[in-house]
């Protein structure tokens, strides 16, 4: 595969380091938040009507096992596949989101803590892979091109907001250490989920001057953003006041 260039990817992006560093973070985050749950607090709701704590440990582990398998099976993967299709973004959240599902229900039956540690280890496994294949094409939307670099971008901020929504759930508040760099992957890695009407550069100059609170409005969280939606993603299980996955079926 050839090596692609863009003039719009941010400064961020172009090498791997600086992006890495906000993924890690992000990772860290995630670990050190789960570590304060308890047994009952892991029944909390989070800023997504639809997701309770134990939910989002076992939706980060799929999705970090996700990556791994987007990554080789680049650029023709099934991710790869739907994203060419160029689809409306709502349609491509119904499809993630059977996808997801049907993901969520084929885990072992495992305590959220049990998620939160697979979920740590893929993750770092999968930063650890992208140093060499940083440029490579790894899906294009309609006429963008989301290099592995972009894609890393796309699951840095993701951790980020995950961390954000386990926070909420422990009644507390969460703000990433570099949220310019969190910001950048989302624009570059998400393509098909666009910054709110004002425009790409509202994100520091018009409504939203905070670049985390433009990050949280265009994911759907946010004060004046309504309730947040998981990325694709909606549970097919509910708490039953243990923190264990139920497989169905």
């Amino acid at each position: 595969m050839e090596r692609t260039h863009s003039r719009a990817v941010p400064a961020v992006l172009r090498e791997p380091e600086p992006l890495l560093v906000a993924y890690d973070a992000g990772v860290v985050a995630i670990c050190r938040l789960a570590a304060r749950f308890e047994e009952a607090s892991w029944g909390a709701q989070t800023p997504c009507q639809e997701w309770r704590a134990f939910e989002l440990a076992a939706h980060v582990r799929c999705v970090a096992d996700d990556l791994h398998e987007y990554l080789d099976e680049a650029p023709m993967s099934r991710y790869a596949r739907l994203m060419a299709t160029g689809a409306h973004p709502d349609s491509l959240a119904r499809k993630l989101a059977r996808q997801n599902a049907a993901e969520l229900a084929a885990l072992p039956d495992a305590p959220p803590e049990e998620h939160i540690v697979a979920f740590g280890a893929a993750a770092r496994r999968y930063a650890a892979r992208l140093g060499a294949v940083w440029d490579l094409p790894h899906h294009q939307y309609r006429d963008v091109v989301v290099t592995v670099g972009g894609m890393a971008g796309a699951a840095c901020a993701e951790w980020h907001l995950h961390a954000s929504d386990l926070a909420t759930a422990l009644g507390t508040e969460y703000r990433p250490a570099d949220p310019d760099a969190v910001l950048a992957g989302w624009i570059v890695g998400m393509p098909h989920m666009a910054l709110p009407p004002q425009g790409r550069l509202a994100a520091w100059h018009g409504r939203h001057a905070d670049p985390w609170q433009a990050l949280l409005a265009a994911s759907g969280r946010g004060a004046d953003a309504g309730s947040a939606r998981p990325l694709g993603w909606r549970s097919p299980v509910r708490w039953t006041a243990r923190p264990l996955l139920r497989r169905k079926g």
